[in-house]
């Protein structure tokens, strides 16, 4: 979706790779369409019971946008189809259904399909989606997340709201977001992985590729986009961006129009001179004629003077004759230098009416309303100087509960679990702007401690500790046995990594007392609580300070034994007994095995000792009952 010709192959060396972190206090506009389709078919192949995964998808993945990446989403919805997309869309199905519909014109295709079978079906498919951004609109206003919708395409309004700094980045697959105006672009995140995601930054296309806004424009139109399928036949992004790159950004359309025309000679002399490709001279001809040349080492003059006069190329070598000219050999004198820009200028001219003869065979090239609707920045309900209304509120829980229960057949203690991270974060942030207020964590738990840290995923996190102080029950009793338990609704088996499902909140039942155990953003629990965590990372240091001087008392015990040896100090008894106990039970702890077989090899050794103090000249009989007797 988007510029065609893999337009996203092209951008992918410039791409940033961020972590969990980088959106964290940012406001991203999400296109929410881009999360349904991308995520549905994946999750029923995965699960084909899986009961609306939509819903499931959404839901999942805006509590860890929103707690674990600690981003403001607002999401973005398509409004009603241009008639340039609602046309592209039926030539997509007829491709898909098998049918041709270049068989036909454009437009009697479109009106054939309006009447047919095929566009009942293409609607009817329609209105299935449309239930599905339906359900997951009220799914997010639930949650209270803020839901625009754009006058056309959901990208465009992204990527408006970016340009206009609403919001700090976009997350779209559509790379036609860029021609939109959008600085910023998440093309795929995921938020339980510990790779990092690919950002692409506007600023970073135009260094590596010399990119601007027009100019990718004309590339969609060469290439094709969601309003033209096809693009100019022939062209490739690699050609389309070689074309491009010959003109600035101010001047690319208008060069469209007049190659459009068939005005191939006002192109001359109209290359950037910035730009490494050469500028074709079309009435050029070379006068010097290119002298004669040595078949043998390739350098000025003729073989048989070379072997009068020695080669003064040659020369410069050391050696007095001609030397062999390798393979691939060019010669560097100043004719044959002019002679190879001049055949190179001609390639290239060749090359650059080619593309304009391409161009020049497509009627009504360029089309100026795709050019308009992409330079368009009007793709908003909202006036421009009021701004769009971009606030979070609170979930509204008992409601989405009762949603969630209807729609996913979840129990409502598993719902409360899931949707603790996004309060516990929101807890935070209010906790954090209003510190002398004392606040409850849905009314009922409050901070209690700092755990300890968490690594989740490669990403460090505090394990918070809140105490109940609240009668009202909200999760199912279960035993202490039973709190690292996970509760999970029955007939879904997607994993957490592929559905960016936060980690459940362990409850624990400690001396009668409710707790519950949930991973917060360090720097968020150090604004809200700075006093606790000082006290955290105090005991922290102290427990690790008496872990240090605990190893350095063993060892000492050791060291000071061995130094009492060396020095020839007698120990009192009690020292001794100490040092020599110690040392004795590591060593017997640690090589159990080793003791055990130099206790074989002395008890051999002294039977040959003893052996060897017998009398030689005894009996080998009496020798023997001696021994063992």
């Amino acid at each position: 979706m988007g510029v065609g010709g893999n337009f996203w192959d092209l951008l992918k060396p410039y791409a940033r790779q961020e972590g969990v972190d980088f959106l964290r206090d940012k406001r991203v506009a999400v296109d929410l369409s881009f999360w349904i389709v991308q995520h549905d078919a994946a999750v029923r192949a995965r699960s084909p019971r899986a009961r609306n995964p939509h819903l499931r998808t959404t839901f999942f993945r805006t509590i860890s946008l929103f707690s674990k990446m600690g981003a403001f989403p607002v999401f973005v919805v398509d409004g009603d189809p241009s008639p340039l997309k609602s046309r592209a869309r039926i030539e997509r199905f007829f491709r898909g259904s098998g049918l041709d519909p270049t068989a036909m014109p454009k437009a009697i295709a479109a009106a054939a399909a309006a009447e047919g079978e095929d566009a009942n079906a293409v609607k009817q498919r329609n209105r299935v989606f449309t239930k599905y951004v339906q359900d997951c609109v009220e799914l997010l206003e639930l949650l209270g997340m803020p839901v625009l919708k754009a006058r056309c395409e959901a990208e465009a309004l992204c990527a408006q709201l970016n340009k206009e700094g609403h919001v700090d980045a976009c997350i779209t697959a559509d790379s036609d977001a860029f021609l939109f105006g959008a600085k910023c672009v998440v093309k795929c995140l995921r938020s339980n992985s510990k790779e990092p995601f690919e950002c692409y930054n506007i600023s970073d296309i135009e260094a590596g590729l010399s990119l601007k806004r027009k100019q990718m424009v004309a590339i969609a139109l060469l290439v094709g986009n969601d309003h033209d399928l096809d693009g100019v036949p022939g062209f490739g992004v690699d050609t389309a961006l070689r074309f491009v790159q010959l003109f600035s950004e101010d001047d690319i359309l208008n060069r469209l129009r007049e190659v459009g025309k068939g005005n191939f000679l006002s192109l001359k002399g109209s290359a950037k001179p910035d730009t490494d490709v050469l500028v074709p001279f079309l009435n050029e001809v070379t006068t010097n004629a290119r002298p004669p040349h040595c078949s043998y080492c390739g350098h000025p003059g003729s073989k048989k003077a070379h072997r009068t006069n020695a080669c003064e190329y040659c020369s410069l070598d050391g050696s007095e004759y001609c030397i062999e000219k390798p393979a691939g050999f060019k010669c560097a004198c100043t004719t044959c230098k002019k002679d190879r820009k001049v055949k190179d200028q001609k390639k290239h001219e060749n090359w650059q009416i080619k593309v304009c003869e391409r161009i020049a065979a497509e009627q009504n090239f360029p089309n100026n309303e795709i050019i308009e609707l992409y330079l368009s920045d009007n793709h908003g309900n909202y006036k421009e100087n009021d701004g769009p209304s971009l606030r979070c509120e609170k979930p509204k829980v008992e409601a989405l509960v009762d949603f969630l229960i209807y729609h996913q057949h979840w129990e409502p203690s598993y719902i409360r679990q899931r949707i603790l991270p996004m309060l516990s974060t929101i807890y935070l942030r209010d906790a954090a702007s209003n510190p002398d207020e004392r606040l409850l964590l849905y009314d009922q738990y409050e901070f209690h401690s700092i755990q300890r840290v968490k690594i989740r995923y490669g990403n460090p996190y505090y394990l918070v500790k809140w105490k109940r102080v609240s009668c009202n029950t909200i999760l199912p009793t279960i035993s202490s046995e039973e709190s690292d338990i996970e509760v999970e609704p029955a007939g879904v088996s997607e994993s957490n990594d592929f559905l960016d499902e936060p980690d459940a909140p362990q409850i624990l039942i400690n001396d009668g007392f409710w707790f519950l155990l949930t991973d917060e953003n360090m720097e968020l629990v150090q604004a809200a609580f700075p006093k606790e965590v000082e006290r955290f990372q105090e005991e922290k240091r102290l427990k690790e300070l008496k872990s240090k001087e605990r190893k350095l008392g063993s060892s000492s015990g050791k060291n000071k034994l061995e130094s009492s040896r060396s020095s020839g100090i007698q120990l009192s008894i009690t020292e001794f007994y100490r040092s020599t106990k110690a040392l004795g039970q590591a060593k017997q702890g640690n090589e159990p095995e080793k003791n055990l077989l130099h206790e074989e090899q002395t008890v051999k050794y002294s039977r040959r000792s003893s052996s060897a103090d017998l009398d030689k000249n005894l009996p080998k009989s009496v020798r023997r009952r001696l021994l063992f007797d």
